[in-house]
């Protein structure tokens, strides 16, 4: 059957109409799945039993579980999520002491083939559907109220996927996490995170939502960022700027360069040169992400002095610059790990 969360409002008083029905029914059946993001037709307590039988005949709800639920040293969480084809993503929920993130993700496997991640490794089975992202961010809002007794405060699309590659729906699920009639979240706590694909982020610009852009940079040399992401050779790094001058343009929402240094690959002096001239073209920042292995052994994080190196001349140019130490490293739940990998 039919997952009933497939429906708009306007389809769901449509289809009330059609049974006879008023069309209010629709406003309380969306809030039940929307708001309350409830798993059940039969627990739709303020319609009949008779109209929820008749429902259940026609429609069911797909929920995602946690499969595996792992818990690092440092208090992340990673979940092994069940999709109800049997499918699996990974979603992790990241505290600090003023906050809880979820990091969410939005295909099962990668469309892209970036040589560092291990989640390029898998192969791109399906898009998530919009429930399907959305229970996610339900879930972990609920592991943030259950193990830190406070709401999820944030959201990255930083999980398993490409989000620019499944558009509709993580747009529409955005709209659904943030609408009052929804999960009711603020848009500005919402980073979605693109490899580069410049006609998705204009679109996303024109679209309004209101949320923030990281873009996955890596190296601003194209020779070097089309060997670390061998897809990017289809979108020069011109384009892309472009392509954030325009988001800029519409949203005035500083983009956040995310930015791995490895050693001997982008280490040096001519990297951070480069990096320096890519931000100055656009209100920027960097965030210098420590690299999780996942390995192979050619990619390395670079040693304290190169990353020193990165932070006082980036600062020095007058580019905001913060580092973002891993999280959850021992049950590979860290930026780049996420693979549907278990750890005893």
């Amino acid at each position: 059957m039919k997952d009933i969360r497939t429906l708009s409002l306007d389809q769901l008083k449509e289809y009330f109409v059609s049974l006879g029905e008023k069309p209010f029914r629709a406003k309380q059946v969306y809030d039940w799945l929307w708001s309350k993001n409830l798993h059940s037709i039969d627990e739709m307590t303020n319609l009949s039993k008779s109209l929820r039988e008749r429902i259940s005949e026609e429609y069911t709800i797909n929920p995602v579980s946690v499969d595996l639920l792992q818990k690092s040293s440092d208090g992340t969480i990673k979940n092994g999520v069940k999709l109800h084809d049997g499918l699996m993503v990974e979603s992790v929920l990241i505290p600090t002491e003023t906050r809880t993130t979820a990091c969410v993700s939005s295909q099962v496997g990668c469309s892209l083939n970036c040589e560092f991640c291990a989640t390029a490794r898998l192969k791109r089975m399906r898009n998530l559907e919009v429930a399907e992202i959305v229970d996610q961010v339900a879930l972990i809002d609920s592991q943030s109220r259950m193990y830190f007794d406070r709401p999820l405060s944030n959201i990255v699309f930083m999980g398993m996927g490409e989000p620019m590659m499944n558009y509709k729906n993580v747009v529409e699920a955005i709209k659904k996490i943030t609408q009052p009639e929804g999960l009711g979240m603020s848009p500005r706590r919402i980073t979605v995170s693109t490899s580069g694909i410049p006609k998705m982020i204009k679109m996303l610009a024109d679209d309004e939502l209101r949320v923030k852009l990281a873009l996955s940079l890596h190296s601003a040399i194209e020779s070097k960022r089309n060997e670390i992401m061998p897809f990017s050779d289809k979108f020069p790094l011109t384009d892309i700027m472009e392509a954030l001058q325009y988001w800029y343009q519409k949203t005035g929402s500083v983009i956040t360069f995310e930015y791995c240094v490895w050693k001997g690959i982008n280490d040096g002096d001519e990297d951070i040169k480069a990096l320096i001239k890519y931000c100055k073209q656009v209100p920027s920042k960097v965030n210098l992400i420590q690299y999780n292995p996942i390995g192979d052994g050619k990619y390395d994080q670079c040693n304290k002095q190169a990353e020193e190196n990165y932070i006082r001349q980036l600062e020095n140019a007058g580019i905001t610059v913060m580092v973002r130490r891993s999280r959850g490293g021992d049950i590979d739940a860290a930026c780049g790990q996420l693979a549907n990998k278990t750890t005893d």
